[in-house]
């Protein structure tokens, strides 16, 4: 490692290096570096997500909506379940989605019981901006990365993601 490549967590793995030196540190090297970037780069992410007026769980809404393709509804519930999100906390999203435009709740046409939360012309315009300018952020994020690193990074938190899901599952 030299010197021009340190970072925080060497300098926090130096410290443990010297008042405990019987600790192997490599895995908290490797996870407090992933806590690091997804700090900074959620900072990012926001920013482009606030340029278009949104919070990242607004985003995430319209984003499972554009996502489900054409009439883009769903029922609040399936919304819920796929942002891991209580109905409660979905309901409090899509209030401040329908204020301002960019939803509507919409009766069920088979069960007049039932809602669906369909996008409006407004949110479909504003996701679709939105995402564009997210995948372009995504993507500068990335470019220290050659296509291979890309490749191989994607391999690597795939197969950590998968085993450690598997494990809280």
């Amino acid at each position: 490692m030299g010197e021009t490549n340190a970072d925080a967590v060497d300098v926090i793995t130096a410290q443990w290096r010297r008042e405990r030196p019987d600790l192997e540190l490599e895995a908290m090297a490797i996870i407090g570096r992933l806590g690091r970037l997804a700090a900074v780069a959620g900072k990012r992410i926001d920013a482009v997500f606030g340029a278009h007026g949104l919070q990242r769980g607004e985003f995430d809404v319209l984003a499972a909506l554009r996502r489900s393709g054409k009439p883009y509804r769903l029922n609040p519930s399936v919304l819920a379940d796929t942002m891991m999100l209580s109905r409660a906390g979905m309901t409090s999203r899509l209030d401040r989605l329908e204020k301002a435009g960019l939803v509507r709740r919409i009766a069920d046409a088979e069960d007049r019981r039932a809602i669906r939360v369909g996008l409006t012309e407004q949110g479909l315009t504003v996701v679709d901006a939105a995402v564009t300018d997210h995948v372009a952020n995504e993507t500068r994020l990335l470019a220290a990365l050659t296509d291979r690193d890309r490749e191989e990074l994607d391999r690597l938190v795939r197969l950590l993601l998968t085993s450690v899901e598997r494990e809280e599952a």
